[in-house]
């Protein structure tokens, strides 16, 4: 009878941590989907804006200088526009390669959080049960007197 339910709370356990597995991984997945879609957009807001001096407005380069800097170069934008625009454009790429890593970070940070530590508490906590247990249920050995009469 036993040996039958041997390793009941361990089998329990992986049935609880897989399950909640599922609510961790559609909070991370709307997460990254929300965030990346913000940032995106944030992006390419930033890549597409151009700023001008009056010579250049003076000279019609915004109606060359739309949308991403290949697309102005393909429509004929100045390379002086081209030039001054890049630092900024180029920090914009950075900043989106630092939110991107900032992202990978926290979501490791919770899933280590929210999966991993309530996961390994709870094997403790069954584990620990699991001891006592078997510690009661054992009969106790009698006790031998030492003493020679």
């Amino acid at each position: 009878m036993v040996g039958r339910h041997k390793n009941r709370w361990l089998r329990r356990w992986l049935v609880v941590i897989i399950f909640w597995a599922v609510p961790v991984a559609i909070v991370a997945v709307n997460e990254i989907r929300e965030e990346m879609a913000y940032n995106a957009v944030d992006l390419n807001n930033a890549l597409t804006t151009w700023q001008f001096t009056d010579a250049q407005r003076a000279a019609g380069a915004p109606a060359h200088c739309r949308g991403v800097p290949d697309d102005a170069r393909a429509a004929g934008c100045p390379a002086d526009v081209l030039a001054a625009n890049a630092p900024r454009q180029q920090e914009a790429l950075n900043e989106y390669e630092v939110r991107k890593s900032t992202l990978a970070a926290y979501l490791w940070h919770a899933f280590v959080g929210y999966w991993v530590v309530p996961a390994v508490v709870l094997f403790l906590i069954g584990a620990v049960i699991g001891g006592i247990r078997r510690a009661l249920r054992r009969p106790q050995q009698p006790v031998k007197s030492s003493t020679h009469h």
